[in-house]
């Protein structure tokens, strides 16, 4: 089933990869985040700040990542409901 199709009928999917050492390290934290959408997110924001982008902003790391909008990425920081004390 292809994840468009998974979307629209609210299953369980797999978080998009990104680069193997991000999607290894951050594989670690995955079980504190009930949405995969928070955990790509978490990804997205590893890969941008590990990239070369001088600025490192969240428009600036969406467009490296490639994802439409900041968003999503702000919402995560913003208003998610994970806890920064479950990282430690």
């Amino acid at each position: 089933m292809d994840v468009e199709l998974q979307i629209l009928k609210h299953l369980a999917r797999d978080a998009h990869p990104t680069v193997a050492t991000i999607d290894e390290y951050c594989a670690e934290y995955k079980d504190l985040f009930k949405e995969v959408r928070n955990y790509e997110c978490f990804k997205y924001l590893h890969l941008g700040i590990m990239s070369q982008i001088p600025r490192k902003s969240l428009p600036e790391i969406a467009k490296v990542v490639s994802i439409n909008s900041a968003q999503s990425l702000h919402h995560f920081l913003a208003n998610s409901d994970w806890s920064v004390n479950n990282l430690w």
